[in-house]
């Protein structure tokens, strides 16, 4: 849905959508991206789907319904922790950051995980873990990084927002590179 992240929340809160249509057609337009641009580290359909179900009709938070991912940099208790390396195997964390904490108690619904570089120091996406992510764009190009699972993600239509972070440049390099700017 080509909507913003307002919008998206006013349809759902008007009942002119419902939370698990929104989540499906994100799941859907992921699926494909991932596919062509390799910018997930995964897509949790299941889970996300039942976190929109749980939504009760008319949910007064700013974003209540709306699907996003979040960076494979910041801790989540629904996902597997890896910052684009093999050093951290499989590392559940358990916990949600505050960040993380912060999107769900906006009733956003977080649909997987986005890729970045190894450890989020560099400024392309790309790594041993995953391999290359691309650019929507062109796919010959790179997203920029570390963010750069979740711009490309954006740029390509599967969410209007998602999580990302920055300390040199991080979310302003693939904002650049994806024409999010």
């Amino acid at each position: 849905m080509a909507a913003s992240a307002l919008e998206q929340a006013r349809l759902v809160r008007e009942g002119e959508i419902s939370a698990p249509e929104l989540v499906e057609a994100s799941l859907r337009r992921a699926g494909e991206l991932q596919a062509r641009l390799n910018c997930f580290v995964s897509i949790d359909g299941d889970r996300a789907l039942a976190a929109a179900r749980s939504l009760e009709p008319g949910d007064p938070r700013p974003f209540a319904g709306v699907p996003t991912a979040v960076k494979d940099i910041t801790p989540s208790a629904d996902h597997t922790l890896t910052m684009g390396s093999d050093l951290f195997g499989d590392f559940s964390p358990g916990f949600d950051a505050h960040a993380i904490r912060r999107l769900r108690e906006a009733g956003l619904v977080i649909v997987g995980q986005t890729t970045t570089p190894e450890l989020g120091i560099v400024n392309v996406t790309e790594g041993r873990r995953y391999g290359p992510t691309r650019n929507p764009w062109d796919p010959e190009r790179t997203p920029g990084g570390s963010s750069g699972g979740a711009a490309a993600a954006v740029a390509g239509g599967a969410f209007s927002l998602a999580h990302g972070s920055d300390g040199g440049g991080s979310i302003r390099i693939p904002a650049a590179c994806c024409g999010l700017v």
